[in-house]
């Protein structure tokens, strides 16, 4: 039997490969995101009591309304958003969910969607099977900038929507005020919808600062945002997100989402109701200690001699092994295994450009001893390169109006 058309070009997900490779290789894991502790205790008990209080079957479709109410109290405390929890906040099965069904509700076959490139590997996926055509926006080492002049020539008359993600994965760039206005005007202009991705919001170092774009003059209106309490929470498989905007776009995604799952993990949704109003401040708390293991791993790989970019946010940073002599990031990262016992990702997967053949992403989310076994691993193995051989690639990407793409969906 054959895949369906609207699969065709999406090949196994590159998360798949590595994670595979790490498992059969014993190598430390610095490829997929995911941490080595859990969350709050607290959070972690309320699921537990909430499983022996029952809440072990079906959910409301759009979510309880206690985690519904304490989404939208998280986005007035935050960011100063006035939200109806009953016509303005839809729980997700995770964002990956909340990402489907707004293109899958949104979207027609023929629509143009602007994205950053390098994207999460889902957004292309499920663009595709939406039938839409995306138009990407390359963020370009070594800094991975917004170009605004580069954003205004990707909008065509067949363009609707902006799918933006800030802080973005796997750049690691936390988008500027400036950039956002940039985008809300190119929005307003052309009355486009944003669809934002805004998993990593409260995971920003330093003095960078998250502004969700729906809190720009014009912008609540047009604007759909989905986030998750996986990353913030330090809980990625509970998979429990959320979608909040305006009324007729929360609508579609509920429209969609009925079809996907329905509902989403019933004694899980008041553990996270719990996280979010009784322990506020945990994510600014993990933030800090991320930062502290993103300088941990930076640090230790630019002593490697790799030229590294110190993310802004987020749990990962990206290097550009150019210098170690290997033909791309794909050859490099499937021979590091068996080469040092380490794995990454390389960011091909995540372009249609080739602006991302030399980048590999390195996550951070893991304890210091474990950066520190790998870096030690690093250290002592042979990394240059060895190109012998073509390395195994993705089917390379259409260019043109409606380009296909090189990598599947899965949590990254």
């Amino acid at each position: 039997m054959t895949l369906a058309h609207r699969l065709d070009g999406i090949p196994p997900t590159i998360f798949t490969t590595m994670s595979a490779l790490a498992v059969r290789t014993g190598a430390v894991n610095l490829g997929q995101g995911f941490p080595d502790v859990d969350g709050p205790v607290s959070v972690l008990n309320a699921a537990q009591e909430a499983i022996s209080a029952g809440a072990n079957q079906y959910a409301p479709g759009i979510g309880i309304p206690a985690l519904r109410q304490a989404v939208a109290r998280h986005q007035q405390r935050h960011y100063g958003l006035d939200l109806d929890p009953d016509t303005q906040v839809l729980v997700t099965t995770g964002c990956t969910e909340g990402i489907a069904a707004a293109l899958l509700g949104l979207v027609d076959p023929g629509d143009e969607v602007v994205v950053l490139e390098p994207y999460y590997d889902s957004y292309v996926a499920m663009i595709q099977m939406a039938g839409g055509v995306r138009r990407p926006v390359t963020l370009r080492a070594p800094y991975f900038r917004l170009d605004a002049d580069e954003l205004r020539a990707a909008v065509t008359p067949r363009t609707r929507f902006v799918l933006l993600n800030s802080p973005h994965n796997p750049t690691g760039t936390v988008l500027t005020r400036a950039e956002l206005q940039a985008v809300a005007d190119v929005a307003i202009e052309h009355d486009l919808v944003v669809i934002t991705d805004e998993v990593y919001e409260h995971l920003t170092f330093s003095d960078h600062e998250h502004v969700p774009i729906s809190t720009l003059p014009g912008m609540f209106e047009r604007t759909l945002s989905l986030s998750s309490a996986g990353k913030s929470y330090s809980v990625t498989g509970w998979k429990i997100g959320w979608a909040t905007g305006p009324p007729e776009l929360v609508a579609a995604v509920l429209a969609a989402k009925q079809w996907l799952t329905f509902t989403s993990g019933a004694p899980l949704q008041p553990a996270i109701a719990s996280a979010l109003d009784d322990e506020p401040d945990w994510p600014r708390a993990l933030a800090r200690d991320l930062e502290s293991r993103r300088d941990l791993l930076c640090d230790g790989l630019a002593a490697l001699g790799l030229d590294v970019r110190r993310p802004e946010g987020t749990y990962f940073a990206l290097t550009d092994i150019t210098s170690l002599g290997w033909r791309d990031g794909m050859e490099f990262c499937l021979a590091l295994p068996e080469r040092a016992g380490v794995v990454a990702i390389p960011t091909q997967p995540f372009h249609d450009s080739g602006a991302g053949d030399q980048l590999v992403r390195w996550a951070f989310c893991k304890e210091a001893d474990v950066i520190e076994e790998a870096l030690k691993r690093l250290a002592g193995a042979d990394l240059s390169g060895s190109p012998a051989r073509p390395s195994p690639r993705a089917a390379p990407a259409t260019r043109g109006s409606s380009p296909q793409p090189r990598a599947g969906s899965a949590p990254g």
